[in-house]
């Protein structure tokens, strides 16, 4: 009860926003110039503007993804985004050296008290580029590496480039390759063998302009037998138009490692959200992603596990909650590539108003496999007659020595329950969140207790005024 009186949630905690004067800007539109611009700001080597200008080719070659929110990716206009915006800053390593128009947004959302409490390293990214980056001393004394993409690229290429781009190739999907050519920020973090974090290192992701698209991208390398906690945080204002969030994200669990990572995203309803994630894990590595998605127009994100390595495990815990005009299309992907593999997925999802909730898994085990096992269950709960949900789940099992369960459930809120609860004191919105809490609760356990009470208040507010 103390921790939770000490955090203080509000609906509009993210909607705000503060001139910016912006020093670099690539100008309206995606071009093959705006790309070269990107590479030139960042005085990147010629290798990269390679890799950025092949994945633009690749991007303009791919059609647009057709065969699920259709309608909604066809209101994606590329040529009126802004492809990169930035004060110029480096990172800055106190918070007092933070430019104060971009640090009173930090401040504004609780990121500096955060870290003070129970953070190893943060980084905070202000639209194109990080504002704030640092780690705990006695961690970098053990050889961790936090830092932004651009630094890890410039300063740690023998590490970096080595896994930049191999887990999900340049050419997976349009929005990767789109990310690929125009990528700017993000978090870069190797952790030497046999280095346990006991606190976990955050990342902010901050959208402040109208009519632009942030595209970070991280890559985490754990090595044999070291373990990470890894958190994002994701905010924007609500603009009239819309905004693009496409990331890329690369998880390297080597021999023996272990990778938590976690997402608790809150963009306005004006954000289209297209991220790929992609986990690859090594020999008796452990990959587990914890993703919760409240807010965008459209988010469309399954993040999957590469398990390559004997006895490797991948776990996707998820939750979405879609409100009124909003389409959260969520899921996992586990690819199972090694015998005495272990893949587990559970998805709840809630669908208030005209919202709509889909899963969409995939789950792959050849006949050349032994002894991999695959858990997957999906639970899905609407609250009124239009409020929506899909499942779609694929799962290929080949071979005899390996096993596989599904099981799906869709409820809905009944009038019994709510009228139960109100005749014990509840007025209507307090039974409908009790409800909804109720079905989450074993879910939300998984996240830090920071999170945990967060996501509760949250979903509070967005059953406000959705009763009836």
């Amino acid at each position: 009860m103390t921790t939770e009186s000490k955090i203080d949630i509000d609906r509009e905690k993210g909607n705000f926003h503060y001139d910016t004067d912006y020093s670099f800007d690539a100008g309206v539109g995606l071009s093959e110039d705006v790309v070269r611009y990107i590479s030139d700001i960042k005085k990147e080597k010629d290798w990269l503007l390679d890799f950025r200008l092949k994945a633009l080719a690749s991007f303009r070659k791919k059609p647009m993804p057709t065969h699920w929110a259709t309608q909604d990716l066809n209101n994606i206009d590329f040529d009126v985004i802004r492809y990169y915006l930035s004060k110029g800053q480096t990172p800055s390593r106190t918070w007092d050296e933070v430019p104060d128009d971009i640090k009173k947004t930090f401040e504004r959302l609780g990121i500096p008290e955060q870290e003070r409490k129970f953070l190893a390293g943060v980084e905070a990214q202000f639209d194109s580029e990080a504002a704030y980056s640092r780690m705990n001393d006695e961690l970098s004394e053990k050889g961790v590496l936090f830092v932004g993409s651009t630094e890890g690229l410039k300063d740690h290429p023998e590490i970096f480039k080595k896994w930049f781009g191999k887990v999900i190739p340049t050419s997976d999907n349009k929005f990767s390759a789109l990310n690929s050519a125009v990528f700017s920020g993000g978090s870069f973090i190797y952790i030497p063998p046999g280095v346990k974090l006991q606190q976990p290192l955050q990342a902010y992701f901050r959208i402040n302009a109208e009519n632009f698209g942030q595209f970070e991208r991280t890559l985490i390398i754990a090595d044999e037998g070291s373990e990470i906690t890894y958190m994002e945080g994701c905010t924007a204002p609500k603009f009239e138009t819309s905004t693009l969030h496409s990331a890329v994200v690369e998880l390297v669990a080597l021999k023996g490692a272990k990778i938590q990572y976690i997402t608790v995203q809150n963009w306005s309803n004006n954000v289209f959200n297209l991220v790929t994630k992609r986990a690859i894990a090594h020999e008796e590595a452990e990959v587990r992603w914890i993703d919760c998605n409240i807010g965008s127009r459209l988010t469309m994100k399954y993040p999957a596990v590469v398990l390559k390595g004997r006895k490797a495990r991948g776990e996707v815990v998820s939750i979405a909650l879609a409100n009124e005009g909003q389409h959260q299309d969520t899921g996992a992907k586990m690819i199972h590539a090694a015998d005495e593999t272990t893949s587990n997925v559970v998805s709840k999802s809630i669908s208030i108003g005209k919202g709509r909730s889909s899963y969409r898994g995939l789950v792959q085990i050849p006949g050349n496999l032994k002894h991999c096992r695959n858990n997957t269950e999906c639970d899905a709960l609407l609250i009124n007659k239009e409020s929506e949900t899909d499942t779609y789940p694929a799962i290929t099992v080949k071979g005899s020595d390996n096993s596989v369960q599904h099981e799906a459930s869709v409820s809905k809120v009944s009038a019994e329950q709510i009228f139960y609860m109100q005749q014990r004191g509840m007025n209507e919105a307090e039974a409908m969140s009790l409800c909804v809490n109720g079905f989450v609760n074993d879910l939300i356990r998984e996240f830090p207790m920071e999170y945990s009470v967060e996501l509760k208040r949250l979903i509070d507010l967005e059953m406000e005024g959705s009763v009836g």
